[in-house]
């Protein structure tokens, strides 16, 4: 075994495993969605801010977003881009597992699952990113530090995937 294949065995195991824990991530968002759209609205109303924290509540609350036809399209945002990048990564597995044998060429098959790596590296960036607005840190720590977590493994494959002889 080359060197090259022990790379790409790597490279596509590590995109599969990402992929799989979005997939059931999905499949949990489409088989029992309100376990996640709770979650949401509860975060875009401060629910646990107010109640664990009423002072600093005060002075972000008008940051909050009460509406819940709001809560149920941040829902289908999220779910839409999950699936979208499920699918992608997917897609770059098959063609990974082709390039193994000899079927696709290696580095298109990288490319593609480079494309998903990088859309799943972006959606713990976005749940960051407005988790910060949201002050999701302090009364959801666990949520923020997975989020977290999970960007990291997102960036370490990708920087995996940019890594060939």
């Amino acid at each position: 075994m080359t060197m090259d294949t022990v790379i790409l065995l790597a490279q596509t195991l590590m995109t599969t495993s990402l992929a799989g824990w979005l997939l059931f991530g999905v499949l949990d968002n489409y088989l029992t969605p309100s376990l996640n759209r709770g979650f949401v609205g509860s975060v875009l109303t401060f629910e646990r801010l107010k109640g664990m924290y009423p002072e600093d509540y005060a002075r972000v609350s008008y940051r909050e977003i009460k509406n819940p036809a709001i809560h149920r399209a941040v829902f289908v945002v999220i779910v839409a881009a999950e699936t979208l990048v499920c699918t992608v990564l997917f897609v770059a597995i098959v063609m990974m597992f082709q390039a193994l044998f000899g079927l696709v060429d290696p580095d298109s098959a990288r490319a593609i699952a480079l494309i998903g790596v990088l859309g799943f590296t972006l959606i713990w960036v976005a749940f960051l990113v407005f988790g910060n607005w949201f002050l999701l840190w302090m009364c959801h720590e666990w949520a923020q530090n997975s989020h977290f977590q999970l960007l990291l493994w997102g960036i370490a494959t990708m920087v995996l995937l940019a890594v060939s002889n």
